[in-house]
């Protein structure tokens, strides 16, 4: 997982409001639909819970669900939202559960967060290890935007608004597959610089490392309301099964 710094303890205090603005809050009900699906009505462990925003409804809905982050600030935000969930501090690439789920989900390009790609292994095999005999990986990852660089560089307007101006800033390293990056939010008079980093994968490279691990590909789609996934998708929603099972 990042260094908590670099991200979460940035993110957290504007990290409702971002993701609202993203519309990550409003398909919050669409996911956690998905997402019920697999759970089985049992349990299910969620890598990188940040403030709750899935962990809360789908436990809401009788799924058992704990959770994973690395950063203080947001564990904190979770536990101001409720004090029925489980979640502790840990790096999501190497972790040891001490039961098994019948879901384990990692969202909203957070497994691209995990910078190396032996630490994407890691984590899906800690991810594998975690799962019950007949359960199910769920993994969110936008499909790799590399039209519009300069000399490796590229700023994308995110939104702008009467009321703010967010931009994203990109270096990229094509040998490591790796974005150094960082969003400048403009907000009245005020400006804030989130720094983050990620590594992005193409699918068949998220398939090739499950495969390393004992996974499968079950499902692929395109969103939330699984739309077919084709080349004009911006993400994928991955769903794998343990190969032993």
């Amino acid at each position: 997982m990042p260094d908590g710094f670099v991200y979460g303890e940035n993110w957290a205090p504007v990290y409702e409001k971002f993701t609202r603005i993203r519309g990550k809050v409003a398909e919050a009900d669409e996911t956690v639909a998905f997402l019920e699906r697999y759970s089985s009505g049992g349990s299910a462990l969620e890598l990188g819970i940040g403030d709750g925003r899935l962990a809360v409804p789908l436990n809401e809905r009788g799924v058992r669900v704990e959770g994973i982050d690395n950063s203080d600030s947001m564990l904190k935000l979770l536990a101001k939202r409720t004090d029925l969930i489980k979640a502790w501090k840990g790096d999501i690439a190497n972790f040891r559960a001490e039961q098994r789920y019948n879901l384990v989900y990692c969202v909203y390009n957070t497994f691209m967060l995990l910078f190396t790609r032996e630490a994407q292994i890691a984590c899906l095999r800690s991810a594998a290890e975690a799962l019950g005999h007949d359960g199910i990986l769920v993994i969110e990852v936008g499909v790799p935007a590399l039209d519009g660089f300069a000399s490796g560089q590229k700023t994308t307007t995110l939104l702008m608004d009467h009321e703010n101006t967010i931009v994203d800033t990109e270096v990229h390293d094509p040998l490591n597959q790796t974005l150094v990056s960082a969003v400048l939010w403009f907000s009245d008079t005020s400006v804030r610089r989130l720094p983050y980093r990620t590594r992005y994968v193409y699918h068949q490279e998220l398939d090739t490392m499950a495969e390393c691990v004992g996974l499968e590909l079950a499902e692929r789609w395109g969103d939330w309301a699984r739309s077919a996934f084709n080349e004009t998708s911006k993400r994928h929603i991955s769903v794998y099964r343990r190969t032993d099972r």
